[in-house]
């Protein structure tokens, strides 16, 4: 027979949940964990030494348009009294889905009743003739990359982009506003291929070189001719020179996955969820960048490393892990600075993409800039849009893809150019 005593400890008792990877995803999914059950346990574990901070905010810490402490969002004395264990400069070595058991490179193993993966990914390195042992080549994912990157800044005349990809612009942006002068090498025909068209490329580029950005399509860096272990200028496939005195990289991510190796949960290009961000094991759970989520919005599988998209993954992956059945239904934005103006990207819009439509308009905007569209349908439905330039229309056209609505003439679709 059991005592009133012990049944009582035993209610208080709550459930055990290991979080990997203290981004927004885990950072928010611990945060409603708690808020839902004070007498749980959470661990929330990361590779790096801080807190919580704002990866959005990276770019204009970047150009020098914010303070190190405003790119903070969380501190450790938040983890306290909330009563979540944050463990940093901590990396998990393995994943036992048989005995529900977190094994680290440091410190005990670590239980769960139910377990997040929210690990996001590691940037890409250049790996050419020329790199090894030379410095000042430079991702830019974390705030340790940042905070490398500003301090070589500050002492270069010279710099070298690489790449199509948002992480390339804004390390462009990033040198060009720390005063140094910048090539930008791409390697495709246009920037951000796998979103925008050509005229949505040629109008990015125009904005660059009205900055003073040497853009260079077709090219990529070949090797890289350093002395004493710095760089002097880099050589590319077509043998041109080009000078930096620092190089900055954006050659995309490999998510973050690899310690799951030894385990039945499927991956394929990420972490495979249902609708529920719920892995084939069952209390195992994937969030953010990391996930291979099913999106109901267009009925697939597919990743999106947006801001917006990993804090609504936190916010369902904590219901469904406490118990719930919450379907992720959302429709994520990402915005980004492009020197005077901006970019928005909404919903899924994926050139790449044989289900997908699309539609695109460029037409003169405020201030003597150009404002550039593009709206994306999977049959008659839209799903996702892209704005350069003036924001006005985009909360409408959220609510569009929101509600699922239908254009299905091409009157109709030409007539969302002049949503506001």
């Amino acid at each position: 027979m059991t005592s009133t005593r012990s049944t009582h400890l035993a209610a208080e008792v709550g459930k055990k949940y290991v979080i990997i990877g203290n981004g927004i995803a885990g950072t928010t999914c611990a945060d409603e964990l708690r808020k839902s059950d004070p007498a749980c346990d959470i661990w929330l574990i990361t590779n790096e030494p801080y807190p919580l901070y704002n990866r959005v905010s990276l770019p204009r810490y970047l150009q020098g348009l914010l303070p190190e402490q405003k790119v903070m969002i969380r501190d450790f004395t938040w983890h306290e009294e909330r009563r979540i264990t944050l463990l940093t400069n901590t990396l998990v070595t393995g994943v036992n889905t048989d005995e529900r058991v977190v094994t680290l490179n440091s410190g005990g193993p670590l239980r769960y009743d139910a377990l997040l993966i929210c690990t996001g990914g590691w940037a890409n390195k250049l790996r050419i003739p020329g790199v090894e042992g030379v410095a000042d080549i430079y991702n830019f994912v974390t705030l340790d990359d940042t905070k490398a990157i500003i301090a070589r800044a500050l002492e270069s005349k010279s710099a070298v982009t690489s790449g199509g990809s948002f992480i390339a612009y804004e390390l462009t942006e990033g040198f060009v506003m720390r005063g140094v002068h910048v090539t930008w090498l791409m390697r495709g025909p246009y920037w951000l291929r796998s979103i925008l068209d050509e005229d949505g490329g040629l109008l990015v580029d125009s904005i660059a070189r009205a900055h003073g950005v040497d853009v260079v399509h077709g090219e990529e860096i070949a090797s890289v001719v350093a002395a004493n272990g710095v760089p002097q200028h880099v050589l590319t496939g077509s043998g041109k020179s080009y000078p930096a005195d620092v190089l900055g990289v954006g050659l995309g991510l490999t998510l973050n996955h690899h310690f799951l190796a030894d385990t039945p949960i499927e991956r394929r290009t990420g972490i495979v969820v249902n609708e529920y961000l719920e892995t084939n094991v069952p209390g195992v759970y994937a969030a953010g960048d990391v996930a291979e989520f099913y999106d109901v919005m267009i009925g697939e599988h597919h990743v999106m490393g947006t801001w917006d998209n990993a804090m609504a993954h936190g916010r369902v992956a904590a219901v469904n892990m406490a118990g719930g059945r919450k379907e992720y239904r959302d429709v994520p934005t990402y915005t980004s600075p492009l020197f005077n103006t901006n970019i928005a990207v909404m919903g899924v819009a994926e050139s790449n993409n044989p289900d997908l439509t699309s539609v695109s308009r460029s037409a003169p905007g405020d201030k003597g800039n150009t404002d550039y569209r593009k709206f994306f349908f999977k049959g008659n439905r839209l799903v996702g849009s892209v704005f350069i330039g003036s924001p006005k229309g985009r909360k409408k056209v959220v609510e569009l893809i929101r509600s699922e609505q239908q254009f299905a003439t091409p009157a109709e679709r030409q007539g969302l150019f002049d949503v506001r």
